[in-house]
This record gives C-alpha cells, sequence and structure tokens, in this order.
C-alpha cells in the first residue's frame, strides 16, 4: 500500500510539474538562429545582439512573450523549428523554394545580397569568371546557407568548379586567406566586416544574387505564424524595423 501511495505522489507531482512548465512556455517565445552573421546575428559581450535579435525582440513584445534566442548551427535551424524545439527561425534566412516546402515564412523584412569575396589581384573579377569554360575554382561557403545552395546548383552541378563548405561564415573567410579556396560567396553585410577585419580582401562589385530575409515557422503552428506576421507587419508599418536596420546598416 506504501508503495502504491508512493507512485501515487510521485506521478501527481510529475504532473504538477509538466503543468507548470507548460504555463511558463506558453509566455515565452523561442526564437533559433546562427549568431555568426553580422549584422542581422553574432555575439557581443556573451549576448546574442544584431538586426534579428531585435526584430525578435519587439515581436514578442507585442505578442506579450517573453523572447528565449538559441545560438545553434545553420543547418540545424529548419529541423529544430520543424520538430517543435524552437517557436521560430530568424537568421538571415532567404526565402526558397525548397525551404517553404519544410516551413512556412512569414512576409519579408529585409532583402540580403550574395556577394562574392576574394584576394587582391584574384584572376575571378566577376560572378561570370565562375561560370566561364574550364573554370575549376574552389569556392568556399558556409555549410546550408544559400550561398551553398546557389553555389551547388550553379557551379558544382555544372562540373565548373568544387564547393567547400563550413559551420561558420569566418572559417570559409580563413580558408580564402590560406588559399585552401579560391572565394568566398556570402551576403553582403557579414562580407563587409570580414574584408574589413581581413587586410588583403575585397568583394567583388558584382552581385551573385539578391534574396529576400523572412521569418521561418513550423507548418504544424499556422496560428502562431499568423500572429508572428501580424507583429512583424505592424513593426514595418509603423517604422521599427527600419529603424533598426538602419541602426546596423546606416543609409548610404
Amino acid at each position: 500500500m506504501k508503495k502504491v501511495l508512493s507512485l501515487v505522489l510521485v506521478l501527481a507531482l510529475a504532473i504538477s510539474l509538466v503543468a507548470c512548465g507548460g504555463a511558463e512556455d506558453d509566455n515565452v517565445l523561442t526564437m533559433a538562429t546562427n549568431a555568426e552573421f553580422p549584422p542581422y546575428e553574432y555575439m557581443e559581450d556573451g549576448k546574442i545582439v544584431g538586426i534579428d535579435a531585435e526584430i525578435g525582440a519587439a515581436i514578442a513584445e507585442k505578442l506579450g512573450k517573453e523572447l528565449v534566442i538559441e545560438n545553434v548551427d545553420f543547418d540545424s535551424l529548419i529541423p529544430g523549428v520543424q520538430t517543435g524545439k524552437y517557436d521560430f527561425v530568424m537568421a538571415g534566412m532567404t526565402v526558397t523554394e525548397d525551404r517553404k516546402e519544410q516551413v512556412n515564412f512569414s512576409q519579408t523584412y529585409a532583402t540580403g545580397v550574395q556577394v562574392i569575396i576574394v584576394k587582391e589581384g584574384s584572376s575571378i573579377t566577376t560572378a561570370d569568371d565562375l561560370f566561364a569554360e574550364g573554370a575549376n575554382n574552389k569556392i568556399g561557403v558556409q555549410l546550408a546557407t544559400t550561398g551553398d545552395l546557389y553555389c551547388t546548383w550553379d557551379i558544382e552541378d555544372e562540373g565548373l568548379g568544387t564547393v567547400e563548405r563550413y559551420n561558420k561564415g569566418a572559417d570559409a573567410v580563413m580558408a580564402l586567406n590560406s588559399g585552401k579556396v579560391d572565394c568566398v560567396v556570402i551576403d553582403n553585410e557579414p562580407a563587409k566586416v570580414f574584408v574589413q577585419n581581413n587586410p588583403g580582401l575585397k568583394i567583388l562589385d558584382t552581385e551573385y544574387a539578391v534574396e529576400d530575409y523572412a521569418i521561418a515557422v513550423s507548418k504544424d503552428k499556422p496560428e502562431l505564424r499568423e500572429s508572428i506576421d501580424k507583429a512583424l507587419g505592424e513593426l514595418i508599418a509603423d517604422g521599427t524595423v527600419k529603424k533598426i536596420i538602419e541602426k546596423y546598416i546606416p543609409a548610404e
């Protein structure tokens, strides 16, 4: 009888803890990102900061929620939101047809440009050089980013070169510095930071691709996507999003 009573008490306690946890979770929005993408998300004094962090916080505030940001590898973002581990993703994430099959997206809140970083004096002077007959360049990219996807589709699949994948954009740039790759394809904003911090590198005056950034939410949570999209729309309309972006990327 004592064993049965103990088991009942343990089960009651477990149910109570789960209930409490659920109540707390109702007041929290978990945002997944990859803090290797300045100025959209990066680490500063041990904290994740940047455009996406601030917009995410503004969305959470509008929804009356507390924002918790998780820093994970880029290729873990979509699987994490699909399984419900995270509520949404903001990581300078480009809307692509493949990704739209896996998650739902909000409206666009920013536009990005994929560019090419090379060493000064490189024989690669335009994006067209990557598609020249007989081209066999080694192209550095961050794993699972659109730079990776574009180069795989456009170059590797055509036999015009090889794609070297790195977990961090900074690692791809390091490989360029050491001669392991011939160029790096990455978003323009972090590219500016990398070039500034690495003398001898430059960004080609040519666009590799133009893309739209949006928030990714699980297809199993249409109501959450709708509420996030509504809050984002209001923040765009009242100028908050523009103000945050211009804080990090001053208008020229």
